[in-house]
């Protein structure tokens, strides 16, 4: 296996926080970029990650800060639907023109993998059929236009010496250092052992393909390890095909594991557009070194586990500490953001 010198943008996310050590372990040569406006969140206390940082806004990137590098992983970016919804156009300039930016400028740099996040969303209104990669997109939030959207504009980039690759990740679950309560095996999880309530925000209709945070970054190792014929601007679903399930499937898992819970349906609780039922064959056919490790089933428990270990209480697992949505509203709220998205207190250039 060769050894790659990658950088990563995001490093200090959810998902950057269980790939970086496995990039690590795996003895690659890993950078970090983050604008770090999560700093803090999740399980207290998160160590920092044992590799350089460049800390700054994706959007501000530069040609320098790709030099040297043999891939970019791209991670980075507005994480979910809530946030996308905050700030509908900011989302469109980081998930998308920024995103876009970045891989013209790693090709230009001289990078030669470009493996971008991208994500199952970009399905949406789909119905009940399974999907694979040929599937048409149907969008309905900005988040996942975005993503559809970059999709769009890296591929025309690939040629000989430029490689990206798509992984359209399920929806992602499981333990990390900066847990994220806003995804909804997590989220079911935790209003079950915080309020006895597994409380589905949907009628629990919708499908849902999900993914464990660790299987999404042995996508990314399979994908940077691999000849580079067979992932040369190729797109990937991420997951497994038989871990498709309704949220009310969930929601009875979570109810199963977590004692003295049940299923409870919130007041407002209406259909969800967002609907989709994923195949992920390709990914495992083609890149038979991804080898997924985790089911639902595993993950509510493991998830129950740290919850309990750590002892989150209802005002821990609502606060800011494990909602997205809440941690920028907090920082906007003290002034620290402006209306972008950007720091305010040292000039987006630093952040």
């Amino acid at each position: 296996m060769k050894r790659m010198r990658i950088l990563l943008t995001g490093h200090d996310g959810y998902i950057g926080h269980v790939l970086t050590p496995m990039l690590l372990e795996r003895e690659h040569e890993v950078t970090g970029l983050d604008s770090c406006l999560y700093d803090g969140c999740g399980f207290a206390p998160a160590r920092a990650l044992p590799v350089p940082v460049i800390r700054k806004d994706v959007r501000d990137v530069t040609l320098d800060d790709l030099r040297g590098f043999e891939a970019v992983v791209h991670l980075a970016g507005i994480s979910n639907d809530p946030l996308g919804d905050l700030a509908p156009q900011t989302t469109y300039a980081i998930n998308h023109e920024a995103s876009v930016r970045l891989a013209r400028l790693a090709k230009q740099a001289g990078v030669q993998r470009f493996v971008f996040s991208s994500s199952c969303s970009n399905y949406g209104a789909a119905g009940d059929s399974y999907l694979d990669e040929t599937a048409s997109f149907n969008p309905v939030t900005p988040y996942a236009e975005s993503k559809v959207w970059t999709e769009r504009d890296v591929a025309p980039l690939a040629d000989a010496s430029f490689t990206p690759t798509f992984l359209r990740s399920s929806t992602a679950f499981g333990v990390s250092t900066r847990l994220r309560g806003d995804l909804v095996v997590n989220n079911l999880v935790g209003y079950a052992v915080t309020s006895g309530e597994v409380l589905i925000k949907s009628d629990g209709m919708p499908w849902r393909p999900l993914v464990h945070v660790e299987d999404i970054s042995r996508a990314f190792t399979a994908v940077l390890e691999a000849p580079r014929e067979v992932v040369h601007n190729e797109s990937f679903n991420v997951g497994t095909t038989a871990e498709n399930y309704r949220v009310r499937e969930i929601a009875q898992m979570v109810a199963e594991v977590v004692p003295n819970s049940k299923v409870t349906y919130a007041g407002d609780a209406s259909p969800d557009k967002r609907n989709y039922r994923v195949n992920c064959d390709k990914i495992s056919r083609v890149l038979p070194s991804f080898k997924p490790q985790w089911t639902v089933r595993k993950g509510v428990e493991e998830v129950y586990a740290a919850y309990c270990r750590h002892g989150t209480t209802s005002a821990d697992f609502l606060s800011s500490n494990f909602v997205r949505l809440k941690k920028i509203r907090e920082l906007q709220n003290a002034g620290m953001l402006d209306h972008t998205l950007a720091w305010r207190t040292e000039g987006r250039s630093a952040a």
